[in-house]
């Protein structure tokens, strides 16, 4: 029971992550609003990643230091202190910095504290229980864009981000503090565990591996096209056509479906290599921008949403098991908060779509960017391999990790 518990908190937890994607949902309406361009909204997207990036190696720190307890509760308090504040907002430079603030705090309610939190828990299936929690995400998106999103259409956005200041605080706030707890003791490991943490590489000796600059490229190229679809997507809907709440019931359906996608990423992982889970996913991803070439209709939209939905979100639950396999387990947290340097690229991304956009206006050109750079990032991932036992005959030759 204490188990189950702490599942719904860190789910709970992740639900404020789930605001981030509330804002591509918000933003034409914004931008009216100000009379912004989309290259000057998207550009708010740098400072928010960079904060996300340089702060996740500070909240692994305080994650062991004070336990994720301390890091989830005081989080979820910028959260909504931020929100409120954005629900007054005036101006650009007020937008970079408070969505920096949030950016703060979606870091300490992340994947970083949140699986920390999990693995002092759980010992075996710790794959399936990580997609559980990692859904929470997708859950919260899905209730914002899908539901409070809708006060938008009538050009309430500020009343839209003023509520979810005001749930964090007397919803989700107090539920994480009824939950999150640390266990009386850390889980010990198996034998097995024991075993195979002895071989592991170091931070400094990954970077040292090609497996490390493969994964920290595709891990460039995953945010490049995942955060720019994310803003974009609704401004490209409406562009075409479509009303404002199918533009935004499309993004919702991609955010909504990623939690089928990571319980059943995460029961993937447990069966299938690494290598192969990875694979499939970054096959799917780059399926996914295949069809934003296609003219936009009911069908080709609705299967892009369907892949994109399903890849992006299983990312989140295979990529440590990747990290895991090439480097061992021991330093997996050093090793995943240096790659996560390259988070910034989703600001790239957001900002090359938007400039694109209003060059030619059209996002033709970067679309198909897209589809090149997810098609070599799929094919990058043939070239991984166990980094600490350097098995010979290519990725299916894992010394250490059970073939399906």
């Amino acid at each position: 029971m204490p188990a189950l518990l702490v599942v719904v908190g860190g789910l709970v937890c992740q639900m404020g992550v789930g605001s981030n994607y509330l804002f591509g949902a918000l933003a034409p309406d914004i931008v009216a609003d100000f009379g912004w361009t989309k290259t000057q909204f998207a550009g708010a997207r740098a400072p928010q990643l960079w904060v996300m990036a340089l702060s996740s190696p500070l909240v692994g720190y305080l994650a062991v230091r004070f336990g994720p307890r301390s890091v989830l509760l005081v989080s979820m308090v910028l959260l909504g202190l931020a929100f409120l504040l954005l629900s007054r907002l005036g101006s650009l430079w007020q937008l970079y910095l408070l969505l920096s603030l949030q950016a703060l705090a979606t870091t300490g309610l992340g994947d970083v504290t949140v699986g920390q939190m999990v693995a002092q828990w759980f010992d075996r299936g710790r794959g399936l229980a990580l997609g559980l929690v990692y859904t929470g995400s997708n859950l919260g998106g899905t209730i914002l864009v899908g539901s409070m999103g809708l006060l938008a259409a009538s050009g309430e956005w500020r009343d839209v981000l003023d509520r979810v200041g005001w749930v964090a605080f007397l919803v989700l706030l107090p539920v994480a503090a009824l939950t999150v707890r640390a266990p009386a003791r850390s889980v010990a490991e198996t034998p097995e565990e024991e075993e195979a943490s002895e071989a592991a590489l170091s931070l400094r000796e990954a970077l040292r591996t090609r497996s490390f600059w493969i994964l920290a490229v595709t891990l460039f190229t995953f945010f490049f096209y995942f955060i720019a679809i994310l803003d974009h997507l609704v401004f490209f809907l409406r562009e075409q056509g479509f009303s404002p709440g199918d533009a935004r019931g499309y993004l919702a359906q991609a955010i909504f479906l990623g939690m089928a996608s990571k319980i059943g990423f995460g029961w993937i992982a447990d069966r299938l290599t690494p290598w192969r889970a990875a694979f499939l996913d970054f096959g799917l991803l780059a399926s996914s921008s295949v069809f934003l070439l296609f003219p936009p209709g009911p069908i080709s939209i609705s299967v892009f949403v369907t892949l994109f939905g399903f890849a992006t979100a299983a990312r989140d639950v295979v990529y440590p098991m990747i990290i895991a396999y090439c480097f061992g387990r021991r330093f997996l947290a050093q090793i995943y908060g240096a790659m996560m340097l390259v988070l910034p690229a989703g600001a790239l991304g957001a900002w090359y779509a938007a400039t694109v956009s209003d060059r030619s206006g059209s996002y033709g050109e970067a679309f198909l960017t897209f589809v090149v750079i997810n098609v070599v990032a799929c094919g990058a991932l043939f070239f991984l391999r166990d980094e600490v036992d350097r098995p010979q005959g290519g990725p299916d030759q894992e010394a250490n990790v059970p073939a399906s």
